[in-house]
Formats: structure tokens, C-alpha cells, sequence
């Protein structure tokens, strides 16, 4: 291992190619230099400096050992700042799932508000559908949840608290078969087209779907945004997100259809683990949870708005 006065005199020797310039910039005496590369090159027994050319460099040997300890001491420096910063209070990293309902552009002014603080916390963002959201906080692939539907499950240590709800609209394209059947739609009658569906991503409980009839043909796509692209190409029909689809229908990109079986709101949820009390949290996710507590901020991400 080198000291840092070792490999400072390497950095200087390979950015100056001089001893005299080197040592200028370490501000001591060119024999002291001299003195301390000759020491150098005899505990390590290998020859690190080339003085046969005009410009002093570093041999193969030695440019390693420059480039190998300048690693190893930036690693150095970053264990030591994560070391005070979890002494501080704050995380090493958080792990944040969203259900894929959201539009992760709503979360982007959070993020630039959370790095303001200077934490130091690594952010890891992922998003699951349906059961693979609740999924990913138990087998502990995310710390904090957003967006969960359906009730909490029973498990060790969760927190968790309402977010808000999202009302559906029945919704195809203008161009679909059904945009001018009559209202209320029938059951037989919506059975016959097919539906676009958002798979759950849960890996060990059954794939499930809301709003599919019993022998529907569906097409099902990776997310809520894929849905409605597919919905107003006229590709099938289906739920939607009322708050967030409001300006699609009120453009005509999309016709909002009565249907004789309403489909209820589902509940949005805030999840994540603690070893103790809710309160009892590291200040990143500590954080998180009071930003997410913004009845506004609720409001945006079931509108799907970054501001």
C-alpha cells in the first residue's frame, strides 16, 4: 500500500516528466525527490522511473502502480465519506419502486430536490405491475414503494399508508367499433372486442388483470403509457386512468364509453420496511415519505404531471 506522499510524488512525476518541476509542485527540495523515488523503487524492488530520456516517465511498472493507487485511494475517500454519511443519519443507498401506473417524469423534480441536499445516497429506481410491486418490498428489492395497489399484504415490518385513489374511465379510439355503440355498453357486447391489458410482473402468484371479461381476447403490453398509445391506435379497449386520460378524451384522441359493469377506484398505497417504529426511518427515506405526504404531489402523479 502507498502512503499518500508516495503517490502524490508519482501523480507529480508522471504530470510534470521532471524532478526539479515535480518537486516544485510538492513544494520540497529536487534531492528530497530524488531521495524519496529511490526508497520507493527499492521497497516495491521494481524499477518505476525511466531517467534515460530527457523527460523523466514513468515505466510500464510504475504507471500502474500511479494508476492503481490513485484507484485505490478515490475508493478510499469514497468509503470514508459513506461511512460519515451513514454515521450522519443518511442511507448508503435507497431503492425506490414505482407501480408502473405512474409516469416516472412526475418523480424527476423530487429527484433534483433530493440531490440539492448533498447526501451522498444513491438513488436506484425500478417500477412492477400490481402484485409485483408489493412483491419487490417483500423479498427486499426496494425499500419504499409507491403507487402499490390492492391491500397491503401481511408481512414483517411494513409501514404503509394511502396515497391516493384512482378512478377509471372506459375509454377506445374514435375510430374503434364500439366509440358510437349505444350506452350503457353491455358485458356481451364490450366481450366481443378485445382489451389491452398491463401484465402483473409478480414473479410467483398468478399473472392477473383488472377489467378482463371472462373468454376476452386481449393483447397485453409492458406498461400504462403502452396501454394508451395502444387504446387510441384502436388496437383494443379497455380501463384507463380517468385524471389521466381527461385530455386525451377532451382532445378526441379518445371516446369515454358508459359501460353497463363500472369498474370501482382502486387505492393507491405507500409502502416500505423498518426494523422499527414508523418514525424510526434513515433520513433519505424519511424524506421521501414527507415530500409523498403532499396531497399535491398525489394529485400529480395520478394526473401523470411533472409540475
Amino acid at each position: 500500500m502507498l502512503s499518500e506522499d508516495e503517490l502524490h510524488l508519482l501523480l507529480a512525476i508522471r504530470q510534470t516528466g521532471s524532478l526539479s518541476r515535480a518537486a516544485a509542485q510538492l513544494g520540497k527540495a529536487p534531492s528530497t525527490i530524488s531521495h524519496a523515488a529511490r526508497q520507493l523503487e527499492n521497497r516495491l524492488d521494481a524499477l518505476l522511473f525511466d531517467r534515460r530520456r530527457y523527460r523523466l516517465q514513468l515505466t510500464p511498472a510504475g504507471a500502474l502502480l500511479a494508476l492503481e493507487a490513485e484507484r485505490i485511494q478515490q475508493d478510499a475517500h469514497r468509503l470514508t465519506r459513506r461511512v460519515k454519511q451513514v454515521a450522519r443519519g443518511w442511507e448508503d443507498r435507497l431503492s425506490i419502486c414505482t407501480d408502473e401506473i405512474f409516469e416516472f417524469e412526475t418523480l424527476l423534480p423530487l429527484i433534483r430536490d433530493f440531490d440539492a441536499l448533498d447526501s451522498g445516497v444513491h438513488l436506484r429506481f425500478s417500477h412492477e405491475v400490481l402484485g409485483g410491486t408489493w412483491e419487490a418490498l417483500r423479498e427486499g428489492r426496494a425499500d419504499l414503494v409507491i403507487g402499490a395497489t390492492n391491500e397491503p399484504p401481511s408481512m414483517a415490518d411494513l409501514h404503509w399508508r394511502e396515497l391516493g385513489r384512482m378512478d377509471w374511465l372506459f375509454a377506445v379510439s374514435p375510430r374503434h367499433a364500439l366509440a358510437k355503440a349505444k350506452e350503457p355498453l353491455q358485458a356481451e357486447t364490450v366481450q366481443k372486442h378485445r382489451s389491452v391489458v398491463v401484465g402483473d410482473s409478480s414473479r410467483h402468484k398468478g399473472e392477473r388483470s383488472y377489467g378482463v371479461l371472462g373468454g376476452q381476447p386481449s393483447l397485453a403490453v409492458p406498461s400504462m403509457r403502452a396501454k394508451i398509445l395502444a387504446q387510441c391506435e384502436g388496437l383494443g379497449v379497455g380501463w384507463l386512468p380517468a385524471q389521466r386520460v381527461q385530455p386525451l378524451i377532451k382532445s378526441g384522441q379518445l371516446v369515454a364509453k358508459r359501460v353497463e359493469q363500472a369498474r370501482e377506484p382502486n387505492v393507491l398505497y405507500i409502502g416500505w420496511r423498518s426494523p422499527g417504529e414508523a418514525g424510526s426511518e434513515g433520513q433519505a427515506l424519511r424524506w421521501w415519505l414527507d415530500k409523498l405526504a403532499d396531497p399535491r404531489l398525489a394529485q400529480r402523479l395520478l394526473e401523470g404531471r411533472a409540475t
